[in-house]
């Protein structure tokens, strides 16, 4: 962050009257006065060089995404989000309006779905920007099933194209830091950078769930690799996984970015990351239900014998390993 002689500094208002300021108007108080029977709670930390570039990426944006991060993490997880509680680390170079602007998004978000109560702490970081949520959810009474083999993979939208969002972001970002740079024209990548920067889910995905009796054996937010998330459904289900090239749903705009990149649009999907989709495992039996009532979902694959393993089948009926 550049000096900035018309905003504020931290030190010039202290910690207390910098977050009644954040509280001001909206609609929560901050009072930490909030308990939950049959509950259940989330914890996600996000640190600065690592989840996040902000060379790249709006505090505003920053904010609305780690707080969906988590609540998308409660909505797998079976739960209602009710109290969100967020610490954010902050080093000398953040004035108090860029952390508004990240607080908005903050709140953007926890408006969007429904939080209940949000607290806020302010702490001195010596390295760039710290965030640490914790996120207490109400259960959902929804029934689950128990996983057995031809069970459905269902995933709620497309892949790779946050991982292109980001390839973009990061090629601008080199070039730009060139002597000779020119301020770029991203307009042509507009679906790949808000897929990357402001991912969105349906707030109604339990509601729906529960009224079509889906009867999920397990669910999963996808912040991380398809591959990831399939590692982690063999090792609950004790079962294998094949997954269909074919049925691998992947926008245009990625397959166009992933020829300009010389990336492999199919390896992106798998192992990119950043997707922020809901996986869901329902019995097969729930398949003209998943059809009908769920047309955002696609079905990409199924459970199989544990001696599967992790698989990729391609359109001509070859079995790929999936590390």
């Amino acid at each position: 962050m550049q000096e900035d002689k018309n905003k504020t500094n931290f030190s010039d208002i202290g910690k207390e009257i910098a977050i009644e300021r954040l509280f001001e108007g909206s609609g929560y108080s901050n009072s930490g006065d909030f308990t939950l029977k049959n509950g259940q709670t989330l914890h996600k930390v996000m640190l600065e060089g690592v989840d996040f570039d902000l060379i790249y990426t709006p505090l505003k944006h920053l904010g609305y995404k780690a707080a969906l991060s988590i609540i998308g993490d409660a909505y797998a997880n079976m739960t209602t989000p009710k109290h969100l509680s967020i610490v954010l680390g902050i080093s000398a170079k953040f004035y108090f309006e860029d952390i508004s602007d990240l607080w908005c998004g903050f709140l953007a978000c926890a408006k969007e779905f429904e939080i209940e109560d949000v607290t806020l702490d302010l702490v001195p970081s010596i390295n760039g920007l710290c965030i640490s949520m914790s996120l207490m959810s109400q259960i959902y009474p929804i029934k689950k099933s128990t996983p057995k083999s031809m069970d459905l993979i269902c995933l709620s939208g497309n892949l790779g194209a946050a991982y292109m969002g980001l390839h973009v972001l990061e090629r601008e970002k080199v070039a730009f830091s060139s002597k000779d740079a020119v301020q770029p024209n991203l307009e042509k990548y507009k679906y790949l950078l808000q897929q990357y920067l402001s991912p969105s889910i349906k707030k109604d995905t339990l509601k729906r769930v529960k009224e079509y009796k889906l009867e999920p054996s397990s669910a999963y937010f996808m912040t991380q690799s398809l591959a990831s998330t399939i590692k982690k459904i063999e090792k609950k289900s004790k079962l294998g996984v094949k997954l269909y090239i074919d049925r691998l749903p992947i926008a245009s705009e990625t397959f166009q970015m992933s020829e300009e990149l010389n990336i492999d649009a199919i390896t992106a999907a798998i192992n990119g990351g950043e997707d922020y989709r809901f996986l869901f495992v329902v019995p097969i039996e729930k398949h003209p239900i998943v059809h009908k009532e769920f047309p955002d979902f696609d079905v990409i694959g199924h459970l199989a014998q544990p001696e599967t393993g992790r698989v990729l089948v391609t359109p001509e009926g070859a079995e790929l390993n999936i590390p």
